[in-house]
């Protein structure tokens, strides 16, 4: 399929860097968010990111002025029927994906590939809410993403080779490396990444090492350009759990077991970076 157009569902930090990378290689977007105060707000992120971009001079002002007007607002979900590809981007909840799939599937056009942005949820279980799940396929994107090359496409069960392939051109046309996965909890990288933050918190937790040396011994020692723990904090201590709990519940091994400090801190609201306190303190 030739992809032209694409709608996003979801005008956060992932829905409006997706919706700027596609617009800024020349697709046409429609940005969908519940409200259009939501949408305005994406917009204004999108806006900043492309000031940057001026600013480095990776792209003329007039350039920029060009790509914000391949970018239209959409409170109508019914709207993503005049595009090729939708990719949802919405909340990391099953129930949420769910629903929404099933109203795209009833309003996207015959052949249209039904794209999520999900981390860490069974892609196979998405597709499962449509009546073409051989058209649904998984599109994980990484924060921020105008700047991360890779984009991990997961193959649900269902998906057919066709939208495999056509997902796969399209992340190349967009400047990401695609990775091809199977369907697993996690996939690669949060299978690989969350077990390393969980086990760093399983030494703090320990008394193995203080928070700071942990996370010096990891970028100095393997050379990582943040420690686990300062890069829990900013992905959010909320979303680390939600994903070792769905590891946990997916693969049913002990090794995959939250730390209860990660427990206990997500409790306690203390999500890292945007709620000013997880293993570090942050000025808000």
């Amino acid at each position: 399929m030739n992809i032209k157009s694409v709608y996003v569902i979801g005008a956060g930090t992932m829905g409006h860097g997706i919706a700027q990378v596609c617009a800024v290689t020349g697709y046409e977007v429609r940005l969908n968010d519940i409200s259009g105060d939501l949408i305005e707000k994406g917009l204004g992120g999108i806006g900043k990111g492309l000031d940057r971009m001026v600013k480095k001079e990776k792209i003329s002002g007039a350039q920029k002025k060009e790509i914000l007007g391949r970018i239209t607002p959409s409170l109508n979900i019914a709207e993503c029927a005049e595009c090729d590809l939708v990719i949802e981007a919405a909340t990391e909840k099953l129930d949420v994906k769910k629903m929404i799939f099933e109203k795209i599937d009833s309003a996207a056009k015959p052949g249209a590939i039904l794209a999520t942005n999900t981390s860490s949820l069974s892609v196979t279980d998405i597709a499962s809410a449509t009546k073409r799940p051989q058209d649904v396929i998984g599109l994980h994107f990484f924060n921020p993403v105008p700047v991360m090359r890779l984009i991990e496409i997961v193959r649900a069960m269902q998906t057919s080779d066709e939208c495999a392939e056509a997902i796969r051109q399209f992340a190349i046309a967009i400047g990401k490396e695609p990775v091809l996965v199977k369907d697993y909890p996690g996939f690669i990288s949060n299978r690989v990444l969350m077990i390393m933050i969980n086990e760093a918190i399983f030494s703090l937790y320990e008394g193995v090492a203080e928070a700071r040396d942990i996370d010096t011994v990891m970028k100095l020692g393997m050379n990582h350009p943040m420690g686990p723990l300062e890069l829990a904090d900013m992905i959010g201590l909320d979303i680390c759990l939600h994903v070792m709990e769905r590891l946990f519940t997916g693969f049913g091994d002990p090794k995959f077991r939250p730390c209860p400090l990660l427990v206990n801190m997500v409790a306690a609201k203390k999500f890292g970076k945007k709620t000013g306190e997880g293993f570090y303190r942050y000025d808000k």
